[in-house]
């Protein structure tokens, strides 16, 4: 039984039309972050990145695929991977159907991992996915963006993630029952494997042939491009998250 207030339509509409107000101001304030960060500088990009997609082998610029803008979603897919990671699988069950309306708008898009290429067809076939997806094997751009780090890095006890640094070195031990341990032996590694990778997305633009990196976020910066988050936030018992891991891909539901 859910132990919830219970009122009157009156009541009820009252509570609302005052949610409303904050509705307001937090859409008035995220229309302020957008122009925020379409003003952020651009810094250019001059190292020369190789990407094995479906059609070959590719630059930085190639991605771009005769477009202006290119927004690229870090997904986390190390090479010892043996599935990608179910929170960035259940992030990229949207990305199909937005790819058309982003080129429409002058914007590639693609899911950009460290696994080898035919890995990543394979889990695509898997999930039925359709969008574009390249493997930075061999590269050093989830390193330079980053989204992967080094075994001695993990080790250092400072790896720079979502602009700070970050000590990991807490969360390599941790049991076999915690949620982080769980998450990685779905994708067939353990817990110091799976934490070398991380999610995070980047924003390029194409200019006189010059690419410049444009934004780039981290961590909770990609609740906002969660689709079964957005919805849950509008829920009655909203994500309902317990600290466990409480979602799955969309293949193995039925199976737990």
């Amino acid at each position: 039984m859910i132990d919830h207030e219970i009122g009157t339509r009156e009541e009820w509409l009252a509570a609302r039309l005052q949610l409303l107000e904050a509705e307001k101001a937090l859409t008035r304030r995220g229309d302020e972050l957008a122009q925020m960060r379409q003003e952020l500088p651009w810094v250019r990009v001059d190292k020369e990145y190789r990407f094995e997609t479906d059609e070959g082998t590719a630059t930085l610029a190639d991605l771009f695929r005769g477009r202006s803008q290119l927004l690229i979603y870090h997904f986390m897919f190390g090479p010892e991977y043996e599935a990608g990671c179910p929170s960035c699988s259940a992030i990229a069950d949207s990305f199909n159907g937005s790819v058309s309306h982003l080129v429409n708008h002058d914007v590639s898009f693609y899911a950009v991992s460290r696994a080898p290429l035919a890995k990543l067809q394979w889990y695509e076939r898997r999930m039925g996915w359709s969008f574009p997806w390249a493997s930075s094997f061999g590269s050093d751009f989830n390193y330079d963006y980053q989204v992967a780090r080094t075994e001695e890095q993990q080790r250092s006890g400072s790896v720079e993630y979502n602009f700070r640094p970050m000590d990991m070195r807490p969360a390599l031990n941790a049991p076999p029952e915690s949620w982080v341990a769980q998450i990685a032996h779905s994708t067939g590694t353990d817990v110091a494997t799976y934490m070398r990778e991380g999610p995070g997305l980047s924003a390029f633009v194409l200019k006189d042939g010059v690419v410049y990196h444009t934004y780039s976020a981290y961590g909770r910066g990609v609740d906002a491009i969660w689709g079964m988050y957005q919805w849950l936030d509008r829920a009655p018992l909203g994500r309902n998250e317990d600290g466990d891991w409480w979602f799955r891909r969309h293949d193995e539901y039925e199976r737990t």
